[in-house]
């Protein structure tokens, strides 16, 4: 998993996990440096997942058998804006194909550390060439 800033840059990096492992448990064995007062943005994934005194943004949830009202509808639709320019970030990690086919290291931290380079990367072109920052 990863933290991006608003300029779009990576700058935390968790411990890779199979692809099994579902987002919410990844989360909760992971520690945070977010500060106090800081927003989090999160897809439906980390449903139940909180850190304290941080503000966590999350598309609300259609609930069974009946549909979203216009507003929430509108919030969602802001939020989706907002989170398509995290999932161009995690499309430029992987840009370097080492990550986005099957891995067959199986040396241990081989992985993370590819994960790593692939996230520095990422963060070098940013900075040479820099994106549109989020808003």
């Amino acid at each position: 998993m990863l933290l991006i800033n608003a300029a779009l840059t990576i700058l935390f990096l968790s411990e890779t996990y199979a692809a099994s492992i579902h987002d919410k448990r990844m989360a909760d064995g992971t520690p945070y440096p977010l500060p106090a007062g800081s927003r989090l943005l999160q897809d439906l994934g980390f449903l139940a997942f909180t850190l304290p005194q941080v503000e966590v943004i999350m598309p609300t949830k259609k609930p069974r058998g009946r549909a979203l009202t216009r507003a929430q509808k509108a919030a969602n639709r802001r939020i989706a804006r907002r989170r398509v320019r995290i999932e161009h970030v995690n499309s430029s990690v992987k840009r370097c194909r080492i990550v986005h086919d099957t891995c067959r290291l199986r040396k241990a931290g081989v992985r993370d550390r590819l994960m790593e380079v692939c996230c520095a990367l990422h963060n070098f072109r940013v900075r040479l060439i820099p994106w549109q920052p989020m808003v």
